[in-house]
């Protein structure tokens, strides 16, 4: 066994960055298109997700759900289960009860034994030999409910709203500002609740030896995750591993603990073997968050020039009663565009449906869309072209706290953009005609808040010359064991082939996790930072500075001497860890990920039908850290948008709260024949205040733009404007005249 020298590097963002490490590191695998290293794996099928590896020994457990939208569960036919084939246990625990956790341990808890909050909450968990037996007998459970009284709240009309003063700001007077204004907009938007439907549903599988916890589950954030465990089991979460190595997609919905992991972990310390709880469609949708549903009254008004004088935006949206995350929809509307008579307001109606939680963008995804079709229909107001006038309207700081941007590229954005789409070519309101087919463009601009999360690795170079990177940090299918493996390839001079990366697992140091574009980021550079401390060992046994160091495929380079890592390390191990903290820069800058997106559409003036021809967007993010990830990433959340635009919408049953279009069948996300061709740019870009990697978030900011391009696009084939979202073949056809 070899010897292991600790060292640590700590940073903490209080300042710009004025050197930029990576700009003079060697090995020139950062920022390269490097395939997935797990690809091979997905590809042959060989990647395990949650519930695809069982212990031996392993039963299944299915939940069992509220048939009423509120009352108290006060019996089940638990005698009648327990005697079907293969029951072994049929579990009523008040901790099931308990709504999935939003990344904050002990958020939610069961305020009244037994209280149910919405129609398909858990009650009870049935566990039996096989799959089939468990959801068999879960289908015959029966349960007695008391009703507790009162009317449930279903329809966001009927809500009673709160105003939470965090979420309210107000500069100048917006009312004079409109009163005075050329031009003026005052006008309302809606836009609907949806749902994650990641592709790999929500599962856990739950053992415990010998005191402690072991869950295999499909989990995004998991330092956060098993503190969330732990205190709904009441142990501590010493006693509390997870795992998820593999996670086949998020979006928000797995960001906290939910009801399979609790049910799982309770039946299998009640049974003393391994208890899989792997969740259908349809208990996916109808049990785990969704996004709240939005209305949205923006008003905003210019001069004669085309200068934006006022800017308001105003929301309600929906979450269980004694929840406090609420969407927030105006999160970048106070930074965006100038404007000095200024009203943001924020309001909070409570509902008996399915949690409310974050989905990919948070905020943005419906706010910006929303925002970018009322400058849009300014725009057209004031006479002046919709790039031009967003050109206009960039402030040269934060108008909402007068403090400077980190880096804000949203004007060559605009401008490139514009060129790579072929903006020139745009025809006025509803003059393009294909026999049938109305074709209009439509642009947006993209913005996304840029965050940075406390986050720690361990980066291990053997006495061989190899590396290895540990960390909790997931992957989504994001990308994080690629751009994790070049950050650290880079940084020690190795080629990628050197370096493995180990993710998944809670036992390793806590990283941010994956969520709100700020995993990455965050994670990247607790790497980075563990990997520079490496780097000042290695600079110590060459005699020399780190800075006068050079690492380049498995050689140490300081003044006229070479030497190859194994001898310069002569049989020992250097294990350095690194962590990242926020600091000050969070506020004396504004920082976020800036784009314009453009898209192409055609609309049939007999079916309503909507065709997204083309699309295009530039981005400036940073460093980007892996293109082809990012890519994806990119034109992944561009057909997210496209989803939002025209096909996503959940429906619940205005009578009872029953989730009507809840799988794939009935819930209509974009498919193949949907997306046309996409292309993406990414700007030449740096940010010294967002971190020490100088990278941005890339994974949410593509979603923001796309959906208010698409509308704006409608708009200008048909000469209508829609508002409420998404829009679908009935709304256009009602709106247009008859052919």
């Amino acid at each position: 066994m070899s010897d292991t020298v600790q060292v640590e590097r700590q940073q903490k963002m209080d300042s710009r960055e004025d050197t930029d490490f990576f700009g003079g590191t060697a090995q020139g695998v950062l920022s390269t298109a490097m395939d997935r290293p797990d690809g091979p794996q997905k590809v042959t099928g060989t990647a395990t997700y949650a519930d695809e590896d069982h212990p031996p020994g392993t039963v299944f457990g299915w939940l069992v759900r509220a048939t009423v939208t509120r009352g108290f569960v006060t019996g089940l036919n638990t005698d009648e289960l327990r005697a079907m084939p293969g029951v072994l246990l049929v579990l009523r625990d008040d901790r099931l009860l308990r709504n999935p956790a939003q990344g904050q341990a002990g958020r939610a808890p069961v305020q009244f034994k037994g209280e149910v909050a919405y129609k398909g909450q858990p009650i009870a968990l049935v566990v039996a030999e096989s799959f089939e037996q468990a959801r068999h007998a879960g289908l015959a459970a029966k349960a007695d409910y008391l009703d507790r009284g009162g009317k449930a709240v279903i329809c966001p009309e009927d809500a009673e709203f709160e105003t939470p003063k965090a979420k309210q700001s107000s500069m100048g007077d917006l009312d004079a500002a409109m009163t005075a204004a050329a031009h003026r907009l005052d006008g309302e938007w809606t836009t609907p609740s949806m749902s994650h439907v990641a592709m790999e549903p929500h599962s856990a599988v739950a053992w415990w030896e010998d005191g402690k916890l072991t869950v295999r589950a499909s989990q995004q954030m998991l330092k956060h995750n098993v503190k969330e465990l732990a205190d709904s089991l009441g142990i501590s979460p010493a006693m509390v591993r997870i795992l998820a190595p593999f996670v086949g997609g998020g979006f928000g919905s797995k960001l906290g603990i939910s009801h399979e992991s609790v049910a799982a972990a309770i039946a299998a310390r009640k049974l003393g073997r391994p208890v899989a709880v792997p969740l259908h469609r349809r208990q996916v949708c109808e049990t785990t968050t969704r996004r709240s549903e939005s209305r949205q009254r923006v008003r905003l008004c210019c001069d004669r020039d085309g200068v934006l004088t006022g800017v308001g935006h105003e929301v309600w949206v929906s979450n269980l009663p004694g929840e406090t995350f609420s969407e927030p929809v105006t999160q970048s509307t106070p930074f965006t565009y100038r404007g000095e008579n200024r009203e943001i307001a924020h309001h909070v109606g409570r509902l008996n449906i399915t949690c409310a939680g974050s989905m990919r963008a948070p905020g943005e995804a419906i706010g910006v869309p929303v925002t970018e079709a009322a400058i849009d229909e300014l725009a057209e107001m004031a006479g002046i072209d919709p790039i031009e006038f967003r050109l206009r309207n960039i402030p040269e700081e934060d108008p909402s706290k007068e403090i400077p941007y980190s880096s804000n590229r949203l004007a060559d954005c605009l401008r490139r953009g514009a060129e790579l789409f072929g903006w020139s070519e745009r025809k006025p309101a509803g003059t393009r005609r294909e026999g049938e087919w109305l074709i209009g463009m439509g642009m947006a601009t993209a913005v996304r808040v840029n965050m940075l999360q406390e986050s720690e690795a361990r980066v291990v170079l053997l006495p061989d010359g190899s590396a290895r990177v540990e960390t909790d940090m997931t992957d989504i299918g994001t990308g994080s064991y690629s751009i994790l493996t070049q950050i650290a390839a880079e940084a020690l001079g190795l080629p990628a082939d050197r370096v493995t990366t180990v993710l998944g697992d809670s036992d390793l140091p806590p990283a941010a996790g994956s969520g709100g574009s700020f995993g990455a980021a965050s994670s990247g550079s607790s790497v980075t930072l563990a990997a520079q401390a490496v780097r000042e060992e290695l600079a110590k046994r060459m005699g020399a500075d780190p800075g006068e160091l050079t690492l380049k495929d498995g050689h140490a380079i300081a003044g006229n001497t070479r030497r190859s890592l194994p001898d310069l390390l002569g049989g020992e191990a250097i294990e350095g860890k690194g962590t990242i903290k926020p600091g000050s820069n969070a506020r004396s800058v504004r920082q976020a990920s800036w784009g314009a997106q453009f898209a192409e559409v055609a609309v049939s003036a007999v079916t309503g039908e909507v065709q997204v021809r083309r699309m295009a967007a530039v981005f400036a993010a940073g460093r980007v850290l892996n293109p082809k990830t990012a890519r994806s990433q990119c034109i992944g959340g561009m057909v997210f948008g496209i989803g939002s635009a025209l096909t996503e919408e959940s429906h619940y049953d205005r009578r009872d709260g029953s989730f009507v279009n809840r799988d794939l069948a009935e819930y209509k996300i974009p498919a193949n024949l949907d997306v046309p061709k996409i292309e993406i740019e990414f700007l030449e870009d740096r940010d010294a205040w967002a971190n020490p990697m100088q990278a941005k978030g890339i994974g949410e900011v593509a979603v923001c733009g796309t959906a208010g391009a698409i509308l704006n696009a409608i708009a200008n084939a048909t000469g209508v404007r829609f508002r409420h979202l998404p829009v679908t073949l009935d709304k256009v056809i009602a709106a247009l005249p008859r052919p």
